[in-house]
């Protein structure tokens, strides 16, 4: 936790903070080692970061006193991940990621090789989803929590979203086989599409081509999704 992420209800009226939940506790004890006096960093989710001072910390609570908070969180990424959502356990693993990455919009997308099973995970419940935003968050010393929008059919999405999505964006489609080498150094607004594990069918990457989306590969290796999305998006950006 390289940052503690406050949410509003952690601000008391007199304008300091106080956390309570057992894994922030746990990691100022056993982490950080921290003892009240010390000066932490601090950042208000969706607002801005700075220092704080840890005014009491005991097995149920820990306070701060929050001098004004004027760091700006780091860019986000100019992109919006398109990922067939992958199995349960590799899911916490990309999420926590991409997030720490940079990444602000996310789209979970059933396609053929996406067994139906994942999308009953209680790891597609909001509380879930938002545990490891905040641990990507708190990796990167971030605060802007990203947006994670679920699709559950290709092809509404294929035919009724991406073409809009595109409007301002240059759509890329991560596949093996493609011509064109994934792009280095891109600057501008971008949609990157990721299959499952096996890839998209063909069926799903002529609908993807169709609605204006380039191909692109990665070189003759075949990854683990969590592993092809942290490269796709360190080359690319």
């Amino acid at each position: 936790m390289n940052l503690i992420l406050l949410s509003p209800d952690d601000i008391t009226a007199d304008g300091g903070a106080t956390i309570r939940d057992p894994r922030r506790l746990r990691h100022l004890r056993e982490v950080h080692r921290a003892t009240p006096g010390q000066r932490l960093t601090v950042g208000i989710a969706n607002g801005a970061m700075g220092r704080a001072e840890l005014t009491a910390l005991d097995a149920d609570r820990a306070s701060f006193a929050l001098a004004p908070l004027e760091e700006a969180p780091p860019p986000a990424l100019p992109v919006h991940l398109v990922l067939a959502l992958p199995r349960p356990r590799m899911l916490a693993r990309t999420l926590e990621h991409v997030t720490a990455l940079g990444v602000k919009k996310i789209s979970l997308l059933h396609t053929r090789r996406v067994e139906k099973s994942y999308w009953q995970s209680p790891e597609l419940e909001a509380d879930r989803i938002r545990r490891h935003l905040v641990l990507g968050l708190e990796q990167a010393r971030d605060t802007v929590m990203p947006e994670v929008t679920l699709r559950r059919g290709f092809r509404p999405f294929a035919e009724d979203v991406l073409p809009d999505l595109l409007t301002h964006r240059r759509g890329l489609v991560a596949h093996p086989g493609m011509a064109m080498a994934c792009p280095r150094n891109v600057t501008r607004p971008t949609l990157l599409a990721v299959g499952p594990e096996g890839g998209f069918i063909d069926w799903e990457i002529e609908r993807l081509l169709a609605a204006g989306c380039e191909g692109m590969h990665l070189g003759p290796r075949i990854l683990r999704v969590e592993t092809a999305v942290t490269a796709l998006l360190a080359r690319l950006f």
